[in-house]
């Protein structure tokens, strides 16, 4: 799909986009992959990862800016959407530039992929999109909404949107885990709440979940990847076994437990072998046999919870995953 293609990512310089531009250019032959954010210098040192190899192109914009995104948008086929004002407390007490960003930068996007003929847009959620709490969770639940009512809004127009979502990623930028690596000579991690429990996914997992979601797509389905859970307190034990562990209390707008399927999505959810997709509740398509594929349907009130979970991390598979990514969570 991807080869002599055009791929833009929005906020491409992020964790995710340090992740998917080398496994895109590994597995694939693109014409050109941009990436577009607003930071410069962070476009600076990425740039320095790809010194020679002139499909990969930088673009400053960014994604409240209409004009801007409508111009980086010329002659690209497929996008990914991974830019999101996205920290928890920072969205709570600075809310406007958060619907800035992830309501009305995901509006824009949607509009000039329909004008400049994109064919097909995935764009990034999060847990806290499902039964949302707290601001940020609100804003993505909305984009969430923009992007799957974008088949429709589309009209006659080629463009389909879909969108995948996922936890907690492993050594992600402001995640925990490089989080307590930092502190851990303390001797003191500080554990938000010793009941709390988390996804477990990694960034070449959700690269992987992007792919799959532009090869199934019909438009307006979420995709969510089957992943294992963890409990905070295991994770902090793994990480520093010698150090105390103080329970500070949940931070505003924090979850005790993640929740990706609520039970209000069941009835347009199907189960397939190594993800859920919640399919879109407008238009009947949740009874459409060409996105329902060989999925089955879940049960009446299906949750999927981090707390819930059939699928647990054990201590051994975080060890080996923590000595395998160690040079990368490092440099985070």
């Amino acid at each position: 799909m991807f080869n002599d293609a055009s791929i833009l990512v929005t906020g491409g310089t992020g964790s995710f986009g340090h992740t998917f531009i080398p496994m895109l250019l590994e597995k694939y032959n693109p014409k050109r992959v941009i990436i577009f954010s607003r930071d410069e210098m962070k476009q600076w040192e990425m740039a320095k990862k790809f010194v020679g190899d002139d499909r990969v192109r930088f673009f400053i914009g960014d994604v409240r800016d209409r004009e801007r995104v409508y111009r980086a948008l010329d002659g690209v086929d497929y996008v990914v959407h991974a830019a999101a004002t996205k920290i928890v407390p920072t969205a709570e007490y600075n809310p406007f530039e958060c619907v800035k960003t992830n309501v009305t930068g995901a509006m824009n996007l949607i509009d000039a992929c329909i004008d400049k003929g994109v064919k097909k847009v995935v764009a990034l959620s999060t847990d806290k999109a499902s039964s949302p709490i707290n601001l940020y969770g609100a804003t993505k639940l909305t984009s969430d909404k923009l992007f799957v009512a974008g088949n429709s809004y589309a009209g006659g127009h080629e463009t389909r949107f879909s969108v995948v979502r996922y936890g907690n990623v492993m050594g992600s930028r402001g995640s925990v885990i490089p989080f307590f690596m930092s502190i851990r000579d303390k001797g003191v991690l500080p554990i938000t709440d010793d009941r709390m429990t988390r996804f477990m996914i990694s960034l070449e997992e959700g690269v992987e979940l992007v792919w799959h979601a532009f090869e199934d797509m019909e438009g307006g389905e979420i995709y969510v990847k089957k992943i294992p859970s963890m409990n905070v307190t295991d994770l902090a034990r793994v990480i520093a076994p010698e150090a105390k562990q103080e329970v500070v209390g949940i931070r505003p707008g924090e979850k005790l437990h993640e929740q990706m399927i609520g039970s209000e999505d069941a009835h347009y959810t199907y189960e397939y072998p190594e993800h859920f997709k919640i399919l879109p509740a407008i238009n009947s398509w949740d009874k459409d046999a060409n996105r329902i594929k060989d999925g089955k349907k879940v049960p009446e009130g299906f949750v999927y919870a981090s707390d819930n979970n059939s699928e647990w991390m054990s201590d051994e598979t975080l060890k080996a995953w923590i000595a395998e990514n160690w040079e990368k969570i490092g440099s985070i």
